[in-house]
């Protein structure tokens, strides 16, 4: 089951996209629950009482709370949801990248344009279950790799990173950078990185969203910089 949620201020605009996502649904074999809000506020309120929210295709401009608002503040408590942008106007485009949205698509919407996304946000959601078994001196931990932020080696183990939690475990960052694959880059002797967590990349450093800098190393720089390109380009 895959709950897809429709916010946009505009009636006619809801019925328009759910046609569409029921397609993709039909077409893919994908059981899917959709609702429709009319406004930001209204979406938060069912929210609040139900968060399985897997998808939001989400239109910018409403009345009252806009759509790059609602999406800050689902961030703050859902990495995971993937953020569909839906507007008629390209002005808020970076706006998106600070939210992690996977992509924003322009009004009106085709349908074959829809599905690709759709299929990509599937996709994220598969590999946002994927787990990392982490062997701790009192148990073993189970960890989303999608809620890692990094990942760094000290002298007899390395120390796994997510908002939550620093988890310990004597392990080699090597052992720990193949098991963790794809979607994270090795930016340093010591360092791996969650490219999704990456809001940008300087010379010296790779900056996350939450605001910590993790060293970059030279050699490293062209390598790492190109994987975040990549890993955006996959996003639009």
């Amino acid at each position: 089951m895959i709950n897809i949620s429709l916010c946009d201020d505009e009636l006619a605009e809801i019925t328009y996209l759910s046609s569409l996502v029921r397609n993709w649904a039909a077409a893919r074999g994908v059981d899917a629950r959709l609702s429709g809000y009319q406004s930001a506020e209204s979406f938060l309120f069912a929210y609040e009482e139900d968060k399985s929210v897997d998808i939001l295709l989400l239109d910018i401009q409403m009345g009252g709370m806009d759509g790059v608002e609602l999406a800050r503040r689902m961030r703050k408590d859902n990495e995971t949801v993937q953020i569909i942008f839906i507007t008629g106007f390209s002005d808020f485009i970076a706006e998106g990248y600070d939210v992690s949205a996977l992509h924003y698509l322009m009004k009106p919407v085709k349908e074959e344009k829809l599905h690709e996304v759709l299929d990509k946000a599937a996709d994220r959601l598969k590999k946002a279950e994927q787990t990392l078994l982490v062997q701790t001196p009192d148990a073993t931990a189970k960890v989303l790799l999608a809620d890692i932020l990094y990942i760094e080696a000290f002298a007899h183990y390395v120390a796994i990173q997510t908002n939550t939690a620093s988890i310990e475990t004597r392990a080699n960052i090597g052992e720990i950078e193949q098991s963790v694959g794809e979607g994270f880059i090795r930016c340093h002797r010591s360092y791996i990185v969650g490219l999704q967590h990456i809001r940008r990349i300087t010379k010296t450093d790779v900056i996350l969203d939450d605001g910590k800098n993790i060293p970059l190393s030279r050699r490293l720089y062209t390598e790492v910089n190109l994987a975040f390109i990549e890993f955006y380009k996959g996003r639009r």
